[in-house]
């Protein structure tokens, strides 16, 4: 039963990419153009995600999920130098391609070798980052 309701919640959100255009990667690369030919567009898909997840944050506390397991604890509030350094690099990626992990794999099924480069890039990404997470505990921060 829980991969049943995985399935049909991978697929809304799948759709949901798709309708909102979030898989096109000109029209994120347009929203990321703040002095061009800027797209605001991506806001509203923005605010459709955040809201509805401080919703869900708010409800869910003290609560077990119906199918099992324990729903994730909320994020950490601290701003460290991982969260700075993974946001800068997520950020880059992001504006440079105009995809993210979600959007990145939707591309698969008709992004040519531009969607598979970029996947294959993030999976390698994901394999160095315990490496570089690591090494970055291993040095002291800056104060």
């Amino acid at each position: 039963m829980r991969a049943f309701f995985a399935f049909v919640a991978g697929s809304m959100f799948g759709v949901g990419l798709l309708v909102s255009g979030m898989t096109d990667t000109t029209k994120v690369q347009g929203w990321l153009d703040l002095f061009g030919d800027w797209d605001p567009t991506l806001a509203f898909v923005m605010g459709g995600a955040i809201i509805p997840m401080m919703i869900a944050w708010a409800v869910t506390r003290g609560r077990q999920p119906a199918l099992g397991g324990q729903f994730p604890a909320p994020p950490k509030a601290e701003i460290g130098r991982k969260l700075v350094i993974g946001s800068t690099l997520f950020g880059m990626g992001w504006g440079l391609v105009g995809l993210c992990p979600g959007p990145a794999m939707a591309s698969l099924s008709y992004g040519g070798i531009g969607g598979l480069v970029f996947v294959g890039s993030m999976i390698l990404g994901m394999l160095i980052a315990p490496t570089l997470n690591a090494r970055l505990d291993a040095v002291p921060a800056a104060t």
